[in-house]
């Protein structure tokens, strides 16, 4: 998430075109009220009881960076915020270069300049598995300097070991002469070279904390790069020789920096960018790169596509123009592409369409597939329409964080009747919290089945940002944010884990502080897993060991001036290593290696039941 975006179109009603996958009894018995809940004890004994496993990835390495813009507020004591900490001569573990960096020479005075600052906190996440190796994984996410000030950059862990150690991590180097480098996306091609998809963009801070996006050459922090881009770095399979693992990046093309597209003025600004990459050996469309975003100028949005093709040595082709893609009725106020390549070299992508003032209503999600390696497209058919989501309407209940992703989108990797399954979960609100719904489409995107709920909790609480992963075998997973279960109690040795006594101003809880027992408030993560034809696999399963505080350290969106806009990630990483679904989400507490209750990422992998 960049920055909040204002629409003023309007989306006509579509009705849902569907047909039951699953008998009646299934469809309708997910969730509060249905004969699939499940007792909060079970809930919370089903971590153990699955054999999940959590690590703490982003504590096990130490990073520092020079940030292009330093901000100076301190939000602490309360809620645990320390504002940026200069690094130390023997602070960082990382071996990355901690600035000030060659793109920051053509900074205005003031600016890129240092200390290098430690990074804190970790928020909004993506993780990927090398298909060339299982044992290698690799993350992105925000990498935070300042939650005060939400200033970051891209970061990445990684690791060789399937995931129990973390220990190569840094920022993702190349585009330091941007205030902040946001959205983090990846995906490996089939050499086993990674690809980071990039938002750079520029802003400096008004007297009062907030955020000004101004692009006078005069002004904005650093004129000598555009004041937006989409871009790419590529973490080669065969690292850089003589320049340590952190920082062997690609981040040039044709001698220039890789840049998909550029937004150099105010009124074009990109957003949302996602990609994926084709890996199947026997498409005809092997390695094509296909990197979405939508483009905003302050009343419409529309989405965009480019292509190239990886090459072994981490390089690519050139980028295509950018393409518009086809949308519902050829509106105008559309975003979200989450792309994914069937078996048989079909992209598909949703886009969701919505109204004026994104979030006071509803939304629309649609698919678009091309056939042609992303040459053409086609509008398949709407999934969802008219749905009321929590996001933007003024946040949840009883705590001050926000979400900006509503929807995503997986296409299944074995056939049911014929066809590749297509699966979109979304966040709904209903009688004040949030659920979590599902549908999908086995005739290749032209009808869609009921929605039916993913969240089995038997007493209503909010379950949101669902993330979708479709397995080998043809399982499907649905991850989310889960408030099912109250914070831990005054005196327990769960309260501590989660800092609780840290949590002391809260504008959006009338309860007392600290939150010891508040109920839909605190944050789990949970998985809910399905077969090809959504027929589920059990109960929703705890898959965080500790339950957290979302209030701690969170990141102000918009002005540390305005502490009831806080950031806990729009979205977090889902994806299977063969058998094993591997996830990583944002958490606050501790398992001994984050006493000061930063925002860390942890990664949870369980077997498919």
């Amino acid at each position: 998430m960049k920055k909040r975006r204002l629409l003023t179109l309007s989306i006509p009603f579509a009705l849902i075109v569907g047909y039951a996958i699953l008998p009646a009894s299934a469809a309708s018995a997910s969730g509060p009220g249905g004969s699939r809940t499940q007792a909060n004890t079970a809930y919370e004994n089903s971590y153990a009881a699955s054999r999940v496993t959590n690590v703490f990835a982003t504590t096990q390495q130490t990073s520092c960076y020079t940030p292009e813009v330093q901000y100076a507020a301190n939000a602490g004591p309360n809620d645990g915020y320390t504002g940026e900490s200069a690094c130390g001569p023997n602070t960082a573990t990382t071996h990355e270069n901690q600035g000030p960096y060659a793109q920051q020479s053509t900074s205005n005075p003031g600016y890129g300049i240092g200390p290098p600052d430690v990074v804190k906190n970790h928020s909004e996440s993506d993780i990927r598995v090398d298909p060339t190796d299982p044992n290698h994984l690799i993350g992105s996410v925000k990498w935070i300097v300042s939650a005060e000030g939400y200033n970051h950059l891209l970061g990445f862990y990684e690791s060789f070991d399937g995931g129990t150690t973390w220990s190569v991590q840094g920022h993702i180097p190349g585009y330091e002469g941007w205030t902040d480098n946001t959205d983090p996306v990846g995906a490996f091609d089939g050499f086993g070279n990674y690809y980071e998809l990039n938002l750079p963009y520029q802003f400096y801070y008004n007297a009062d904390g907030s955020h000004n996006y101004q692009t006078n050459p005069n002004k904005e922090p650093n004129p000598g790069v555009p004041a937006e881009v989409i871009s790419i770095a590529v973490h080669p399979a065969h690292p850089i020789t003589g320049v340590p693992l952190s920082q062997s990046w690609i981040t040039t093309h044709n001698n220039a920096p890789d840049y998909v597209a550029i937004y150099p003025k105010k009124g074009q600004e990109p957003d949302k960018q996602w990609l994926t990459i084709d890996t199947n050996p026997t498409s005809h469309f092997y390695n094509t790169i296909y990197a979405m975003w939508a483009v905003f100028d302050g009343l419409n949005s529309k989405p965009f596509v480019s292509t190239a093709k990886a090459l072994p040595d981490g390089t690519h082709t050139d980028w295509s123009a950018p393409q518009l893609l086809p949308t519902v009725n050829n509106t105008a106020s559309d975003t979200y592409l989450l792309p994914h390549v069937a078996p048989d070299g079909t992209v598909y992508t949703s886009i969701t369409n919505f109204p004026s003032q994104h979030g006071k209503c509803c939304i629309t999600v649609s698919v678009d597939k091309s056939r042609d390696g992303g040459k053409t497209w086609t509008f398949l058919s709407t999934a969802v329409s008219n749905i009321l989501i929590p996001s933007f309407v003024g946040g949840y209940a009883n705590t001050t964080f926000t979400d900006g992703i509503d929807n995503t989108f997986a296409v299944g990797l074995t056939t049911v009747n014929g066809n590749y399954p297509l699966y979109i979960a979304y966040n709904q609100e209903s009688n004040g919290v949030s659920n979590v719904k599902l549908t999908a489409s086995l005739d290749g995107g032209m009808t869609w089945s009921l929605p039916i709920l993913v969240n089995d909790n038997a007493s209503p609480a909010d379950e949101f940002q669902p993330n979708l992963a479709a397995a080998a075998n043809g399982t499907v997973s649905v991850n989310f944010y889960d408030r099912r279960l109250a914070c831990p109690e005054a005196g327990t040795a769960e309260a501590a884990a989660a800092g609780l006594a840290l949590d002391q101003v809260n504008p959006n809880y009338s309860g007392s502080l600290p939150p010891y027992g508040a109920t839909n408030y605190c944050v789990n993560t949970s998985i809910q897993f399905y077969r090809a034809n959504l027929n589920p696999i059990g109960h929703n399963i705890r898959i965080s060991q500790h339950t957290w505080d979302p209030q701690l350290n969170s990141p102000l969106r918009f002005c540390v001036c305005s502490p009831s806009a806080t950031f806990i990630g729009d979205y977090f990483g889902n994806t299977f290593n063969g058998t094993t679904s591997v996830s990583t989400s944002v958490s606050t507490a501790s398992d001994g290696t984050n006493p000061t209750h930063y925002q860390q990422q942890v990664v949870a992998t369980l077997a498919i039941p």
